[in-house]
This record gives structure tokens, C-alpha cells and sequence, in this order.
């Protein structure tokens, strides 16, 4: 089952890495794993996307919480939570209807050059799965996704 964790730490050296050796020294996978400091303060958000029993969380979440730098584990909630992905289309493909796809998925023309055109769609997770199945037929070049970007709504 997928999971999401947002965990709020001490912008210090050494604590992504410490959270990284938590899950692998447990032999948890992290699907997916975004940082960025929280504005004016000493603190980052850290949003983890893993996939585990009900047991295998607890566990992560307990590990979590015995951290030293950790100062609060969001792991249950309503959650915003969304993820980007860009996507180069070659021009000589047939781009009609492209657009009004994008904005269907929150997205729009990142950037166009004489060869090819980057879309940038912001969505949730499963909504940016269905975009992938449906931009095949665009013949992308190339795609690259970001991780979940988390912030609770509590």
C-alpha cells in the first residue's frame, strides 16, 4: 500500500542522510523523496512516498520519530499533494489538441525551441500517471518526473 510521510527536521548536515539509512538499514524502499528548507526558519519539510504494510509503517514512522534532528512526523492526515513532470515533444509531431491535454492536467508550454516543445504539468500522482499513458502518442523524447511535494492542510 502507498504511504505518505511529511517529516519536519532540523536543517542541519547529515539528516537526509540519516533518514535514508534508517529506511535501507530496515530494508524499506522510498518511492519517492523531495527536501526543501521551510522559509525563515531552521527547519526543512522532507516528503516521503513509500509503499508497506500497515506494520512496515509503523515501524518507519517510530524510526522516524526516534530521530535526533526530527522535530515533527506528519504520517496520517489530509495531505496537498502534488508532482511535476516535464515532458520534450519533437516538433514534428502532430500537436493538435496538445494544449487544451495540458491544461486539462494543469500544465502548460514550458519552453519551445526549433526542435521541440516542453510541457510542464503540475498534478497529483495518479492524475500524472494517466497523463504518461496519454502523452505516448506525442512520441516524447524525453520525460522526467519530480517527487511528491507534501504540505498538510490540518
Amino acid at each position: 500500500m502507498r504511504r505518505v510521510i511529511s517529516v519536519v527536521v532540523i536543517n542541519e548536515d547529515g539528516v537526509l542522510s540519516r533518514i535514508s539509512g534508517l529506511f535501507s538499514g530496515r530494508g524499506y524502499n522510498i518511492d519517492s523523496l523531495t527536501v526543501a528548507p521551510i522559509p525563515e526558519s531552521p527547519y526543512s519539510r522532507v516528503s516521503i512516498v513509500t509503499n508497506g504494510d500497515e506494520r512496515v509503517f509503523e515501524q518507519i514512522v517510530k524510526q522516524l520519530h526516534k530521530l535526533i534532528p526530527t522535530y515533527k512526523v506528519i504520517e496520517s492526515g489530509e495531505f496537498i499533494e502534488k508532482e511535476m513532470l516535464l515532458v520534450k515533444i519533437p516538433l514534428g509531431e502532430n500537436l493538435a489538441n496538445f494544449e487544451a491535454m495540458l491544461r486539462s492536467y494543469n500544465g502548460i508550454i514550458a519552453n519551445v525551441t526549433e526542435n521541440y516543445v516542453v510541457a510542464m504539468i503540475a498534478d497529483d500522482a495518479k492524475r500524472i500517471d494517466c497523463f504518461l499513458k496519454i502523452v505516448k502518442k506525442f512520441n516524447p523524447i524525453d520525460l522526467v518526473r519530480s517527487g511528491s511535494v507534501l504540505m498538510d492542510i490540518q
